[in-house]
């Protein structure tokens, strides 16, 4: 229930003290699992203190152990050793401290975090955290690369010497968090965001030195990973030597053996770039210099043709066709006319002959009467009827005196 209070009516700071305390007792015995930070043997003491704390949140606990109890744990616990701890929580009235006191201790050993080390690695698998299709090509050169490392540690010279030996010009962004112990995960993720967020940064690169399997659980962490996989800026993992593996590797958009591998994967060699251009350079002349020479072949094969070489010869030998063509149609022509008209003249000398015309001349006349009808008989004709007569020159208007009909010959 609530505690009934007001300015009117408080409650004494013993009295809250003790309700905490009853509550907090309710809790019974916990299992806790943290690294601890801090151990504080104080001689003489009958109690030593530690600090626990969470290895992937930026929350610490405090522990207190009895001497007794603390001495028979074996082998003797160290700083930044991952440890799950049996303890029951208590409330300190007189201090109002929250604590866990604890009864029992075991460390995590190596083979036991290796274990929890693929249990996480196949749910993150099936989750499609490592698959190809998700990761990230880095830019051929970027501008801006951020760098995430350890304070003034050598993962950090190896990156940013080599990388301006690779390309003098390339610019970093560089973030000194802790890379191992219990500080290290939110420090990693909080630099990764803030990195991320940055518009210049094109790469981002996680960098660090090899160590034992507990220097390197913080870059296995489940947080961290699904930080790395929510990046939009592709990230680099150069975690340790060669044979160091965690999972940051597999969830990277690209994994580098060492941080100076990582240097050969974000920036290209200048002299290398130099001679492929050089090299370049060289295939692109030599290729237009066969192409124009190819050209300059086809050319001298165009112009050595008859067509191009004595282009007028052959106006010439046109000119001297359509001469000679002119000439023998002209000819052909005349002789046309000439055979015609010899013809004409032997076709018009038949018709004069058969022309009545002729007929006349000879003394001939054509008697016609008044409706031009040609008289052929006399007894056609009566006296006195007027008849028209045609002469080889002019015409007669004649009237007939008498008609005398030819008897017919008797057979």
């Amino acid at each position: 229930m609530a505690l009934e209070s007001s300015f009117e009516a408080p409650v004494p700071v013993s009295t809250v003290a003790t309700l905490v305390a009853q509550w907090i007792d309710r809790l019974g015995v916990v299992h806790v699992e943290g690294q601890i930070t801090q151990i504080s043997r104080r001689p003489g003491a009958g109690v030593v203190f530690l600090t626990l704390r969470d290895p992937a949140q930026d929350v610490s606990m405090s522990v207190t152990c009895m001497r007794s109890v603390y001495e028979q744990i074996l082998p003797a616990p160290s700083e930044g050793q991952r440890v799950v701890i049996r303890a029951k929580p208590v409330f300190y009235r007189g201090r109002g401290q929250f604590s866990l006191q604890l009864q029992e201790l075991r460390q995590v050993g190596v083979g036991e975090l290796l274990a929890r080390i693929e249990q996480l690695k196949a749910k993150l698998g099936a989750q499609g955290l490592f698959a190809p299709a998700r990761k990230q090509p880095l830019p051929f050169l970027p501008q801006l690369i951020g760098l995430i490392t350890g304070r003034a540690s050598a993962a950090e010279k190896d990156v940013l010497e080599n990388t301006r030996r690779r390309w003098p010009g390339v610019r970093f962004e560089v973030r000194e968090v802790a890379v191992q112990g219990a500080t290290a995960v939110p420090q990693v993720v909080g630099a990764l965001k803030e990195l991320d967020a940055h518009p210049e940064v094109d790469v981002i690169v996680i960098a660090r030195g090899g160590g034992s399997v507990e220097d390197l659980l913080p870059f296995s962490d489940e947080q961290l990973l699904l930080a790395v996989a929510a990046c939009g800026t592709p990230v680099v993992s150069a975690i340790g030597h060669e044979p160091d593996s965690p999972l940051l590797d597999l969830v990277a958009d690209v994994r580098a053996s060492t941080p100076t591998d990582a240097a050969k994967r974000i920036v290209p060699d200048v002299r290398e770039e130099q001679e492929r251009v050089r090299t370049a350079r060289e295939r692109m002349r030599g290729a237009v210099e066969r192409m124009l020479e190819r050209e300059e072949r086809a050319l001298a094969n165009y112009r050595s043709r008859p067509s191009l070489a004595a282009p007028y010869d052959m106006i010439d030998r046109r000119e001297l066709e359509l001469r000679e063509a002119s000439g023998r149609m002209r000819r052909a022509l005349e002789q046309r006319i000439s055979r015609d008209s010899e013809v004409l003249g032997h076709t018009l000398a038949r018709v004069r002959a058969l022309s009545p015309l002729k007929t006349l001349e000879r003394g001939y006349a054509i008697v016609q009467a008044q409706d031009g009808a040609v008289v052929r008989d006399a007894a056609e004709v009566a006296a006195g009827q007027q008849l028209g007569v045609r002469l080889a020159a002019g015409r007669l208007s004649v009237s007939v005196a008498s008609a005398t009909p030819e008897q017919a010959a008797s057979g």
